[in-house]
């Protein structure tokens, strides 16, 4: 299935990806459908968190699951509206393998009026790196909240 609102999403994730942050770390957007999205994180040497073994910086995998699962968050919505992370979780799972991308699958499960609810995992081919679950804060605009 397709996103709710395409129009919508298209600059939101472009937005996104524009973060000095994901920029900085080269995260890419993969694709999205509703509920879903997948952003993916390219093997560089400025992620490396320990040089003798070239495993990337469990901080870059955090803020490739965090923006992931925020993104998600915007499939499933009509309307612009600000999300911020409340709570984030995240089980690592094992190092990620020098070298190789990191691809994070995020979804919003459940989508209330003032929380969105997420799980996320973030794996290369087959092997699952870590799983993150996070619940975010929505506010729509011109809300005064």
């Amino acid at each position: 299935m397709a996103v709710i609102n395409p129009k919508m999403f298209e600059p939101l994730w472009r937005w996104f990806m524009d973060l000095p942050h994901c920029k900085v770390l080269g995260i890419e957007y993969v694709g999205a459908e509703e509920g879903v999205v997948e952003l993916r994180l390219p093997y560089s040497e400025a992620i490396v968190g320990n040089p003798e073994t070239g495993v990337v910086h469990g901080g870059a995998v955090t803020t490739l699951i965090d923006t992931a699962s925020g993104t998600c968050i915007y499939t499933l919505l009509e309307e612009t509206e600000a999300v911020a992370t409340l709570d984030l979780r995240i089980d690592y799972l094992r190092p990620a393998l020098p070298g190789e991308a990191i691809i994070c699958r995020a979804e919003c499960y459940r989508l209330t009026e003032q929380i969105a609810f997420t799980r996320a995992v973030a794996y290369q081919s087959e092997r699952e790196i870590a799983h993150g679950v996070g619940t975010f804060m929505r506010t729509r605009v011109g809300s005064g909240a």
